[in-house]
């Protein structure tokens, strides 16, 4: 009997940053810049009081959002990365080392990003970090690769599916979703009002 994939080791991400400070040209491809550009247009909200962001990685995502958060915890479990991260963020990004799941902290965020961090996890452990992003997030937004990588546990498509049953099984509904050959981008929500009801274009309804 095969046994199930385990997450990913803290060694994996050592060895990718030493090869390189950008290991996934999230600086250089044109494709890494679109997706957070529309990662970033997807937020149903101006601005947010209080995000998390696991798997920060070297900050460049974290660097956008920060201008859309008033406190940001971005978490990886690369030193290496955090170090790289720290050049350029701004004061209000508390920047910390630790594990998914178990290092999640216990505390509640208006939006928890998930971005390209799912696959990484096994499916046990993938399971746990998406209960807790449930139980802890307001709007949780997940966005992954969709082709299969041979290292990784999980595919984006099955890290989305756990994350779904995760967010309605905490009352979380479903309100973005964007689907195309190499990514998708979903957010569930406890405020299930569409952008413009939010923001006052639409009246809200009961």
């Amino acid at each position: 009997m095969t046994s199930a994939p385990t997450s990913l080791p803290p060694a994996y991400f050592d060895e990718v940053y030493r090869a390189s400070q950008d290991p996934w040209g999230f600086r250089t491809r044109s494709y890494e810049v679109r997706k957070r550009q529309l990662t970033i247009a997807m937020l149903p909200d101006p601005t947010y009081r209080s995000v998390f962001e696991p798997g920060c990685s070297i900050g460049v995502l974290t660097a956008m959002l920060a201008q859309r958060s008033e406190r940001l915890l971005a978490m990886d479990i690369s030193a290496r990365a955090l170090e790289i991260a720290a050049a350029g963020l701004p004061s209000h990004v508390e920047l910390r080392q630790g594990t998914l799941p178990d290092d999640w902290p216990d505390e509640q965020f208006e939006l928890v990003l998930l971005s390209e961090v799912g696959y990484y996890l096994g499916q046990d452990d993938c399971e746990r970090m998406a209960e807790l992003a449930a139980r802890s997030a307001r709007d949780l937004m997940a966005v992954h690769w969709r082709h299969p990588v041979d290292d990784y546990p999980l595919s984006g498509d099955q890290v989305h599916s756990i994350l779904e049953d995760a967010a309605q099984a905490n009352k979380l509904r479903p309100l973005i979703h964007h689907i195309e050959e190499d990514l998708r981008i979903d957010l569930w929500s406890a405020d299930g009002r569409s952008v413009a009801r939010r923001s006052g274009l639409l009246p809200s309804v009961a």
